[in-house]
C-alpha cells in the first residue's frame, strides 16, 4: 500500500484529469489540508507541483499572488526562488568539469587570479569543492552584500580578502552566499559569458523554462507574477518591495514557477537527463547529491526519530526523511520562500513556492505531501507548526523582557550626539554614514537606513528601517570607541553572529570652508615657546608643517577644529580672541601642545 496514493495520481494523470479537478476523496482531502496550511500560517498564497519520474503529476496554486486585488496564484505564477538558485550555480561548474575546463580540487585563485582570502592558509588550501559545500571556515558575512549592495563583481571580490574566518578549513559547515557568488564568477571566467547566460544556455533553454528569469524588471514584465509579502505576529500581510540582489545573483536571483521548476526536479530524478538529453553530467549528479560535508551531528529528536542526519552535497541538503533519502534546498528572499526537494530512490519530487517572507509554508507543504505520496503515516506537521508558532511568540516576548531588564540605567553617551556623526568604513563590508537629524542619529548604508537608540554608555541599538518601517524586534548592537585624543574613532557593529563585532573606522564629515576663511589661520606658531610650526594654504587646502617632517593636510571640522588627514588621533584646534586667531593646540595621543601665534 506504500505507493497506492502515488499510483492513483499516475492513473488520474494518464486519464487526462488534473489533480485539482478530480472528485477523488483522497485528493480533495489533501487540497483541503493544503488550504488549511495557508490560512493557519496567514500566507497570501503558494503554489505546489509534484513530479514522478519524467512527468508532472500535479500542479496547483492556492491563495493570491496579488492579495489586495485577490488575484489567484496559478501553477504558472512566477515567484522569487531565492537560494534554490544555488543548485543551478554549482551545476554550471559540473558541466564545465565534464568539458575538462575546471578541476574541483584546484584553488579558486587559479580561475580568479586576483582573489585573496584573509589568511594565508585559506589562499593555499581552499579548493573549489569547499566553495560548493560551505566548508571554507568563513561565516555568512551576509550584511556585507545585503546592506552594502553593488553591481560590481570586482568590488565584491575585493571585499572577500577582509572577511574573517571563524574556524579552520573543513572543520565546520557554515552557510555562505559569497562562495556561490565566486562559483558564478569562476563560470564567467571560463566561458566568457555571465552567470545568467550560462544558466540560461546550459539549463533553462534545454528544459523549456522559457519564462524563468534573473531580475526584477523581467519578473514584473511577466503577466503572471506574484508580489511578495511579510506577515506580522498578528497575521497581517504587508506588501514588500522586491530585493535587487545585484552582483550576488549566483547565490539566489532566479524567478520561476512550480511548473517550470518541475522540469529541473525531473532532470535530477533522472540522473541529469531531460527528454533523453543529458543536460547535467551523470557523474556530477551523483556527486552533488552525495554527502560532501556534515551539516550537523547528533541523534534524531524524540518527536521525529525517523528524520535522520543532515549533510550537504553541492547546492543541496541531504537527509533521511522517515526512511527515504531526501535531497532538498530552501530559498528565502524578501517577500518569498521556497523549497525544491526530491527523493532519488523513490523517483518523486515536490516543488513549493510562496509569496510569504521567511515562511514555514514550503517545509510544511513538502512534508505533508511527502507523507502522502510515500504512503507514510500523517506526521502531524501542521499541528506541530501551529504549536511552535505560539511558542515562538512567547519566546520573543521573554527575550525582549530579558533585554529590557539587562539594560544599564542612568548612563549617557560620552560625547554629544553630533560627535558620533561621520563616515564609517570597513573594507570587507563598505561605508555607512551617520548623521544627526533633530535629536536622533541615523545610519545610511548603500541600501538601508537605521536609527540609533542609546542603550548604555557608548552602546547603541541600531534599528533597521526596512520596507518603510523600523524593525524593533532585531536590533543590531553598535559600540562606539574613542581614540587617545578623546574623539570617536570607530564603531564595532554586531553584523556577524559567528565573530566578534565588525570594526568600522570613522572619518569625521568635513565642513566646507572657503579659502578666504582659511586665510585667517595662516602664520607661524611657536609650540611650547620653542618649536616653530607653519600653517599655510596650498591648492585651496590648509596644511601644517613642522621642520623635518612631511607637510600635513588638515580636514576642517568646524569651530576652528581640524583633523590630520593622514594621522589618526591627531588634530589641531585654533584659539580665537577678539576676532583674531591667537594660538593653536596640537592635540595628539601623547598630549596637547600649545603654540602662540608669532606676530608679524
Amino acid at each position: 500500500m506504500k505507493r497506492l496514493f502515488l499510483q492513483l495520481i499516475i492513473l488520474m494523470s494518464l486519464s487526462n484529469f488534473s489533480f485539482g479537478q478530480t472528485t477523488n476523496k483522497q485528493f480533495q482531502e489533501l487540497e483541503s489540508v493544503l488550504e488549511e496550511v495557508r490560512t493557519s500560517m496567514n500566507a497570501p498564497g503558494f503554489a505546489i507541483a509534484i513530479v514522478d519520474k519524467d512527468q508532472i503529476l500535479y500542479a496547483k496554486g492556492f491563495g493570491y499572488k496579488d492579495l489586495e486585488n485577490e488575484v489567484p496564484v496559478t501553477e504558472n505564477t512566477l515567484f522569487a526562488i531565492g537560494s534554490v538558485s544555488k543548485s543551478f550555480t554549482s551545476s554550471v561548474l559540473g558541466v564545465l568539469r565534464e568539458e575538462d575546463k575546471i578541476d574541483f580540487d584546484e584553488r579558486p585563485g587559479k580561475y580568479i587570479p586576483e582573489l585573496r582570502f584573509m589568511e594565508p592558509w585559506m589562499n593555499e588550501q581552499i579548493i573549489v569543492k569547499d566553495l560548493m559545500s560551505h566548508r571554507t571556515g568563513l561565516p555568512r558575512h551576509d550584511l556585507s552584500w545585503f546592506m552594502f549592495p553593488t553591481n560590481s563583481k570586482e568590488e565584491l571580490i575585493k571585499r572577500i580578502e577582509f572577511q574573517k574566518p571563524f574556524t579552520g578549513l573543513r572543520q565546520k559547515w557554515y552557510y555562505n552566499n559569497w562562495m556561490f557568488f565566486l562559483q558564478g564568477e569562476i563560470g564567467r571566467r571560463l566561458t566568457g559569458q555571465n552567470w545568467e547566460d550560462n544558466v540560461k544556455t546550459m539549463f533553462l533553454d534545454k528544459l523549456g523554462m522559457s519564462r524563468s528569469n534573473f531580475n526584477i524588471p523581467d519578473l514584473e514584465k511577466d503577466a503572471d507574477h506574484s508580489f511578495g509579502y511579510s506577515t506580522d505576529g498578528e497575521g497581517v500581510n504587508t506588501k514588500m518591495d522586491y530585493y535587487d540582489i545585484a552582483a550576488m545573483s549566483p547565490a539566489g536571483s532566479i524567478n520561476s514557477s512550480v511548473s517550470e521548476m518541475s522540469n529541473w526536479l525531473i532532470t535530477w530524478i533522472n540522473g541529469g537527463k531531460f527528454k533523453e538529453e543529458q543536460v547535467i553530467p551523470e557523474d556530477y549528479v551523483k556527486e552533488a547529491i552525495s554527502s560532501q560535508m556534515v551539516v550537523s551531528s547528533g541523534i534524531p529528536s524524540k518527536e521525529h526519530p525517523d528524520a535522520q542526519f543532515s549533510n550537504y552535497g553541492y547546492g543541496w541538503f541531504l537527509s533521511s526523511y522517515r526512511g527515504h533519502y531526501r535531497v532538498e534546498h530552501g530559498g528565502n528572499i524578501d517577500g518569498f520562500s521556497a523549497s525544491a526537494s526530491f527523493f532519488p530512490t523513490d523517483s518523486v519530487g515536490i516543488m513549493v513556492l510562496t509569496n510569504q517572507n521567511g515562511s514555514s509554508i514550503p517545509g510544511l507543504v513538502r512534508n505533508i505531501v511527502a507523507d502522502k505520496i510515500l504512503g507514510l503515516e500523517d506526521g502531524k506537521w501542521l499541528e506541530e507548526a501551529i504549536e511552535q508558532k505560539e511558542k515562538n511568540k512567547e519566546a520573543q516576548a521573554k527575550a525582549k523582557a530579558s533585554a529590557d531588564s539587562a539594560k544599564v540605567s542612568g548612563t549617557k553617551p560620552s560625547h554629544i550626539l553630533a560627535e558620533y556623526t561621520g563616515s564609517y568604513s570597513n573594507p570587507g563590508y563598505g561605508e555607512m554614514e551617520i548623521e544627526l537629524i533633530n535629536d536622533t542619529l541615523f545610519v545610511q548604508t548603500g541600501l538601508l537606513q537605521a536609527f540609533l537608540e542609546h542603550d548604555n554608555y557608548d552602546l547603541f541599538n541600531a534599528y533597521m528601517i526596512y520596507q518603510g518601517k523600523p524593525n524593533k524586534d532585531m536590533p543590531i548592537k553598535f559600540q562606539f570607541e574613542s581614540n587617545m585624543a578623546g574623539d570617536i574613532s570607530q564603531l564595532n557593529a554586531g553584523f556577524e553572529p559567528a565573530l566578534e563585532a565588525i570594526e568600522f573606522k570613522r572619518t569625521p564629515k568635513p565642513v566646507d570652508v572657503s579659502e578666504d576663511d582659511l586665510k585667517k589661520y595662516e602664520g607661524a606658531y611657536l609650540l611650547m615657546g620653542v618649536q616653530e610650526v607653519k600653517i599655510y594654504i596650498k591648492d585651496g587646502k590648509l596644511y601644517a608643517f613642522v621642520p623635518g617632517q612631511p607637510e600635513y593636510e588638515q580636514i576642517p571640522l568646524g569651530n576652528h577644529e581640524f583633523n590630520f588627514k593622514t594621522l589618526e588621533g591627531f588634530k589641531i584646534k585654533f584659539e580665537e580672541k577678539d576676532g583674531e586667531i591667537t594660538a593653536v593646540n596640537f592635540i595628539q595621543p601623547n598630549g596637547t601642545f600649545r603654540g602662540e601665534r608669532k606676530k608679524e
